[in-house]
């Protein structure tokens, strides 16, 4: 219960500071191709349930856009997640939501792997860190914030 007021409140305050800059970047998006500010993508929660993940739009047409380039590059295209938060879809710290297909890919929905499942997910975690280092690294890093 702590952990969700902690980012209950952590969200909300950030909401509001980084306002000015959301509404720059979505301008910013808007002005560089013309296409919607948002991309949102299904993506499985806790205890598997799926739910839509908010992020700024960073593609067109399969390319990284220029504005899109610069913000995958400083991890804003993520700060849209704040409203996951606020709805009770994702927390501030855990593992990263995952699509059903990368899912699938890893083998994480064998049993084994139900702690990962029994956490919100988060907008940073440990695996973050460490991309690109593997699957296993990434799990192990994912169950050692779960337990």
């Amino acid at each position: 219960m702590v952990k969700r007021y902690f980012d209950l409140l952590s969200a909300f305050v950030a909401s509001v500071l980084l306002s000015p800059l959301l509404l720059l970047i979505a301008c910013s998006i808007k002005c560089d191709d013309g296409g919607p500010a948002l991309f949102t993508q299904v993506r499985v929660g806790m205890r598997k349930r799926p739910f839509r993940i908010y992020k700024f739009r960073t593609m067109q047409n399969g390319r990284v856009t220029r504005v899109g380039h610069w913000l995958r590059s400083t991890g804003l295209d993520e700060l849209p997640q704040l409203v996951n938060v606020l709805r009770g879809d994702m927390s501030v710290i855990g593992p990263r939501p995952l699509t059903h297909a990368d899912v699938e890919r890893l083998g994480w929905h064998a049993p084994a792997y139900a702690l990962r499942w029994s956490v919100r997910p988060g907008i940073i975690g440990l695996a973050q860190l460490y991309a690109g280092r593997g699957a296993r690294l990434s799990w192990f890093l994912d169950r050692s914030y779960v337990t």
